[in-house]
């Protein structure tokens, strides 16, 4: 996840403050376990994953 984070938000900015890089690490955040399927979860989201588990 470390570098997924790394690859896909941090080294695509230009981060103009510290709350500019909080803000939109958590936007990406939310997109990852929201709206971005993983292989590993057969192509489901995070959310998803987790609600079948509960």
């Amino acid at each position: 996840m470390i570098r997924s984070v790394k690859v896909q938000c941090v080294h695509r900015h230009r981060f103009e403050s510290w709350g500019h890089a909080s803000h939109a690490i958590g936007d990406w955040f939310q997109f990852y376990n929201q709206n971005r399927p993983h292989q590993a979860l057969a192509m489901r989201t995070p959310n998803q994953a987790f609600k079948l588990a509960a």
